[in-house]
């Protein structure tokens, strides 16, 4: 998708049907409905030149693909898929990440993504508990607060965003939380909000993650799988069984 694409086109590359679509997913280019758009797009346009990097952790560039569109595109997915997905055998009931610390986990918004990597790895009705600071809060800037402000679960956000016609800058990531939630209870450890506000996001508050794994190991059993991801988003687990990047 161009980084210049209109309003309307970007609402729709990130509609709530597309969303929802099982294919629109981490990893996952063919098929997936958000993917199969933009490259679309990207075509029509006539892009002749392609430059894409990949990097670690430390922000350093560990390749760079450049050259035909789908031909260098496909020679770095391949890539990040060897070195930043890690397949696992079968989903964790108790699932702890981050956001990959400063500056990616400047506010809920974007710690959104470390959620959303945990919810790959999960068992349906397990627990995700993501570390952000949330510095700049929800933030108070977008639309994402005022979507979460509409509705006191989960299950009424989604309502609210599949409604017929509903079109809202920043729906995509309020949807994306809602859906994970469906899923998993989701504990937010952060410095910035207070509980007020992560309940207010639909959010469980925690305090200690060391008495919140405590206290789902009473819940789960003293044999409960745990899954820890310190990077959050940067690496991306994924089940043994589903295909990555196809």
């Amino acid at each position: 998708m161009p980084g210049i694409a209109g309003e309307k086109t970007i609402l729709g590359n990130h509609g709530a049907k597309m969303i929802a679509h099982p294919k629109a997913t981490w990893g996952v280019t063919v098929s997936n409905p958000i993917w199969e758009e933009a490259k679309e797009v990207a075509e029509r346009a006539g892009g002749d030149f392609l430059l894409n990097v990949s990097v670690n952790k430390r922000g350093e560039i560990t390749g760079v693909f450049a050259g035909d569109l789908g031909q260098a595109h496909a020679r770095g997915t391949a890539f990040v898929k060897a070195s930043a997905m890690v397949p696992v055998a079968h989903p964790f009931d108790i699932v702890i990440t981050t956001n990959s610390g400063y500056p990616l986990d400047l506010n809920l918004y974007q710690t959104v993504k470390g959620m959303s990597a945990a919810a790959q790895v999960v068992k349906p009705g397990g627990t995700i508990i993501v570390a952000a600071e949330c510095r700049d809060g929800i933030p108070d800037h977008g639309r994402y607060k005022e979507l979460l402000d509409m509705a006191r679960s989960p299950q009424k956000l989604l309502e609210i965003i599949n409604t017929p016609g509903f079109s809202m800058q920043d729906q995509w990531e309020a949807q994306i939380q809602a859906l994970i939630q469906l899923k998993a209870d989701v504990y937010l450890k952060t410095s910035y909000l207070s509980d007020e506000e992560i309940r207010q996001a639909l959010l469980l508050p925690c305090h200690s993650i060391e008495e919140e794994v405590e206290r789902l190991l009473k819940r789960y059993g003293p044999q409960a799988s745990i899954c820890v991801l310190p990077e959050g988003p940067q690496t991306i687990p994924y089940l043994e069984a589903a295909r990555p990047l196809s």
